[in-house]
């Protein structure tokens, strides 16, 4: 098995910008509505499409660049290896002794880099020349790296598939392994590191609602409001589509999805998602079959925001 790279992994993102950033960059980029769909509604599996994509697009441009990383890595292996044929030389022959005993130091030397067990290799207690046991192994561990190194003569001889941890992997367990509740109103995703953390679901930006399909009540008029202003008004909503109705400013009474987050009634609206709401105004009527009129017409001001001030309002507001 390959030792994987993740240096190369983490240069995919940025320095300075958050992976949510990278993917909002990425969807306004494409403006493609489908894929702003699944990131709504299945934000995970988006994700994890979004970082394969990502290594596979790396790994394309920036081939002389991880094959040199690759070799390096090929030589840290080496040294360390040689560090521990010599360190157990030296141990072994400091308390006399035998082979059987260097064997155990050497594969306790490499605990984090080998999986070797005594069975890995024959009966050694016979072996008295320590420093001759020393040499052959220097000598055959760097005739045996020339070759594996010769054989990478270029990026297709790395199977990524036959490293230990391929980078995308090693990008979602970073970053897939995190709450994944979704705001019950806009669908932004909990923003917190860990699943099943305590306390409440929180997010820095919400959403317009109409995003998730939330409507007024009796018309087919999409929302346009924000979870943050809805909470600061004297609005309600209807739990669940039922007649019963809650004020937005008690939220948390609307059952168990609605009281385990924490909504701060503020103005804070990122300009991106009034952006998008004016892009894909069309779609978005056509996918919830409803329209934003009514109420839910789309404020004139919406419309002045172009995609660069929805991209800088990324940067600055995330």
């Amino acid at each position: 098995m390959y030792e994987t790279y993740p240096n190369v992994s983490w240069s995919l993102l940025r320095r300075g910008k958050s992976f949510q950033q990278h993917i909002l960059r990425s969807l306004a980029e494409k403006e493609d509505f489908d894929q702003y769909i699944e990131y709504i509604h299945n934000p995970r599996r988006h994700f994890k499409q979004f970082i394969k994509n990502e290594v596979d697009r790396y790994y394309t441009e920036q081939n002389n660049m991880i094959l040199k990383m690759f070799k390096g890595n090929l030589r840290e292996k080496q040294q360390i290896v040689s560090n521990a044929v010599k360190a157990a030389t030296a141990e072994v022959k400091s308390q006399s002794g035998d082979g059987n005993m260097w064997f155990r130091c050497f594969t306790t030397a490499l605990t984090d880099e080998l999986k070797l067990t005594e069975s890995s290799c024959g009966d050694l207690s016979e072996i008295e020349d320590l420093d001759f046991l020393d040499k052959v192994l220097g000598d055959s561990l760097k005739e045996r790296m020339t070759k594996l190194q010769d054989s990478f003569a270029s990026i297709n001889n790395i199977k990524i598939k036959m490293c230990r941890k391929t980078p995308d992997e090693i990008l979602i367990d970073h970053f897939c392994q995190c709450c994944w509740v979704q705001c019950p109103f806009c669908k932004a995703i909990c923003t917190n590191a860990m699943k099943g953390h305590p306390g409440d679901h929180c997010v820095p930006f919400h959403r317009n609602n109409g995003l998730n399909g939330w409507h007024y009540r009796g018309t087919t008029n999409l929302a346009t409001d924000f979870c943050t202003t809805e909470v600061a008004s004297d609005n309600f909503f209807h739990p669940n589509s039922s007649d019963y109705k809650i004020p937005f400013k008690k939220y948390r009474k609307g059952g168990r999805k609605y009281a385990k987050w924490s909504i701060t009634p503020d103005h804070s609206e990122l300009p991106y998602w009034k952006w998008f709401v004016c892009r894909f105004q069309d779609d978005l009527e056509t996918y919830h079959s409803m329209t934003f009129q009514g109420n839910g017409e789309i404020p004139y001001e919406w419309k002045r925001y172009t995609k660069k001030e929805a991209l800088e309002s990324l940067d600055n507001y995330m």
